[in-house]
């Protein structure tokens, strides 16, 4: 089965405790940059799933969304099932889709600089790094670490750069043929 930290056990066996399976709150000990690591790598590999919160219920907030709305982390059938708990008859056992290389585990926010960026990089005639400062307002230094590191590692895109003849450097992304 799933090979599980002590970390992991803990939130998903509290959370098959609860009604509706909800895994927060967290515990006590787990907070900032180490909750949200854990929960993000347990979203990940299947074992918890982030669903809109009922607030009028009183369920309690992974994290706000904005507008009086939020979400809440529940544990999957996957994550019962890794703790040893059997889910209820007439539900099947969803294991996490295998990762693949070439799919993008992530997708940019609408309205979003990043997906402005990606917009323009995704033109047939791409973009210099003018065109990308004046419509980011991000400097130069930002918009390569951006490229590299957001898009190219997260969103597993491949950014492109060309020198054209009597132009600036231009960056496009490259589709992979699937």
């Amino acid at each position: 089965m799933t090979q599980l930290t002590k970390t992991q056990i803990l939130i998903l066996t509290a959370g098959a405790q609860r009604p509706g399976y909800i895994a927060v709150p967290l515990p006590k000990r787990l907070h900032g940059a180490a909750a949200k690591m854990a929960v993000s790598k347990m979203i990940e590999r299947g074992l918890l799933e982030e669903v809109d919160a009922n607030i009028r219920k009183g369920e309690p907030l992974w994290r706000e969304t904005g507008g009086g709305y939020g979400t809440t982390l529940r544990v999957t059938n996957f994550g019962q099932a890794a703790i040893g708990i059997v889910p209820e008859r007439g539900t099947q056992i969803n294991h996490p889709p295998p990762s693949d290389a070439n799919s993008a585990p992530f997708a940019p926010r609408m309205g979003t600089k990043q997906a402005q960026l990606v917009a323009l990089l995704e033109a047939p005639e791409g973009a210099t790094m003018k065109i990308l400062i004046a419509a980011t307002g991000w400097q130069a230094h930002t918009l390569r670490g951006a490229m590299s590191g957001a898009l190219g590692k997260r969103l597993g895109l491949t950014v492109t750069s060309t020198k054209e003849e009597g132009r600036a450097r231009i960056y496009r992304i490259r589709r992979n043929a699937v």
